[in-house]
């Protein structure tokens, strides 16, 4: 037996071993700075370890001492170096704190519960990712990018002390091949990010989330560029042309599987392809280098890739605005970009970029862009750059400088952007056959009142003509009406008499 136990913030936690102790009738000491720790997460929100500690006085009642005073530096260090001090035994259930315990010659008990779900066990088949949060049912996505559907692991709630030991196992792996096979990308109170093989791994608690939840997300499927059945327009210029490239799509789509595939195509074309991840879950050969963005200080990894000069250089997921920056400044030192970006249409994934560059230089920045859903490539759009009158104005002194979005395979403009006054306006470009449709329109109107006419589209301009002496029943019952509709089309209307 031993008669004195110094406890840490896990043990209190997941109170694993604690039982022992008690009936042991050791003395449980616990440091003052991990009390503060304690109250202060509790004032958080987070009242796991303080209803450990609560249930841990009542059962050991006199035998609880707190020791030491409240220091500056974190629970950790404190614990560890009054159990060196004194020569004290450590009850844990943290890995991390475990290893470093034993490193410097503190005996330690280091015990971790049984978890409610074995994790290698949930995914078989073709099982994407997992979901479990406290005080609900755990759940599975099985199926395929855009084609998947929820599943129970069980029907019984999910309770705080299961998640929390589901959690510790999740950690146990993690730390025995820390390293090699698994890494910790964050790891703060409230959140922790974790590679583990082929699992991300998410945990939040309290405050950040409203209750402790875990997700882990596996790749269902590698694929290569070949198996996508792209044109050979399109890979001619993937390999050729395309140097500032946007992959963009809603989540689950399969945009960073997309991207990939497309840096391990790059690789085997002899390019040198270094990647930016948070995390890194891109499942890629050793000799494309995979840089952690949440890992590295501001502005590191931005020097790194302008002094290494990568050719290509894969962003998987692009949300804040300092990473578009970093996206445009290096392709403006001529290094081939390929972004990934959450958008639910192309147009809007050009709307989170658009607003940080001068429209001119636009295209030079972003020269491809790639829309992905359900796990397959649903277009492709191009950017140049003319000077013409913008879709939308009609007189030719307001010619300007306007970004032509294309679509690639059959190269009709889908979309203008142009600067007007000081905003950018983004412009549906509609095609020809179109206006056939709204002549028609013009037509089923005036014909309610007139039955000798005719309607004509040249340009953007509806040339209306009629009789002379129905000239004042079309102004008094029609020209309203045509008027909005042809406004709503971009059209600008003339009616003239017809000549006899």
């Amino acid at each position: 037996m031993v008669s004195n136990i110094v406890v840490d913030e896990s043990a209190l936690r997941l109170g694993v071993g604690l039982d022992r102790v008690v009936k042991d009738g050791s003395k449980i000491l616990i440091h003052r700075t991990l009390l503060k720790y304690v109250q202060e997460r509790a004032f958080a929100g987070d009242l796991s370890a303080l209803e450990g500690l609560r249930k841990l006085t009542e059962s050991a009642g006199k035998n609880v001492e707190y020791v030491g005073e409240p220091v500056e530096g974190g629970w950790r260090d404190a614990v560890l170096e009054y159990c060196r001090r004194n020569g004290e035994t450590l009850l844990t259930s943290d890995p991390l704190v475990a290893r470093v315990a034993e490193s410097i010659g503190i005996r330690c008990i280091y015990t971790v519960p049984e978890p409610p779900i074995q994790i290698e066990s949930v995914f078989i088949d073709d099982v994407m990712s997992l979901h479990v949060k406290e005080g609900l049912e755990p759940k599975i996505k099985r199926g395929h990018p855009g084609r998947w559907i929820f599943e129970s692991v069980r029907d019984k709630a999910l309770t705080r002390t299961e998640m929390e030991a589901l959690v510790a196992h999740v950690m146990k792996i993690a730390y025995g091949v820390f390293g090699t096979d698994a890494f910790v990308e964050v790891d703060k109170p409230e959140l922790t990010i974790l590679q583990l093989g082929q699992y991300r791994i998410v945990i939040t608690r309290p405050p950040l989330s409203d209750g402790m939840e875990m997700t882990v997300v596996k790749p269902v499927i590698r694929v290569k560029l070949e198996d996508y059945s792209l044109p050979p327009k399109v890979l001619e210029r993937l390999e050729r042309r395309a140097e500032g490239i946007l992959i963009a799509g809603p989540p689950g789509m399969g945009k960073s599987t997309f991207a990939q595939a497309l840096a391990e195509h790059y690789r085997n074309m002899k390019r040198v392809v270094k990647t930016v991840e948070s995390p890194r879950d891109l499942n890629l050969p050793p000799d494309i280098t995979q840089y952690s963005k949440s890992a590295s200080d501001d502005g590191s990894i931005h020097n790194v890739l302008l002094l290494s000069r990568p050719d290509y250089t894969v962003f998987d997921e692009m949300r804040e605005s300092k990473d578009f920056e970093m996206y445009i400044d290096l392709r403006y030192a001529g290094i081939g970009m390929i972004g990934v970006i959450h958008a639910s249409t192309p147009i809007d994934a050009l709307h989170r970029i658009a607003n940080k560059v001068d429209i001119g230089i636009l295209p030079s920045i972003v020269d491809t862009l790639i829309f992905m859903d359900k796990g397959r490539v649903a277009s492709i759009h191009t950017l140049e750059i003319v000077v013409k009158v913008p879709t939308g104005l009609k007189r030719a002194d307001l010619a300007r400088p306007t970004v032509v979005v294309k679509d690639f395979l059959n190269e009709t403009p889908v979309y203008e952007l142009y600067v007007f006054g000081e905003r950018v306006f983004f412009v549906p470009v509609k095609p020809s056959e179109d206006h056939a449709d709204e002549t028609a329109v013009f037509r089923k109107i005036i014909s309610k009142h007139l039955t000798d006419f005719s309607v004509e589209l040249s340009g953007d301009t509806l040339y209306v003509k009629l009789r002379p002496s129905d000239m004042r029943t079309y102004f008094k019952k029609c020209q309203n009406k045509v008027l909005k509709i042809a406004r709503q089309s971009g059209l600008s209307v003339e009616v003239s008499p017809r000549n006899r």
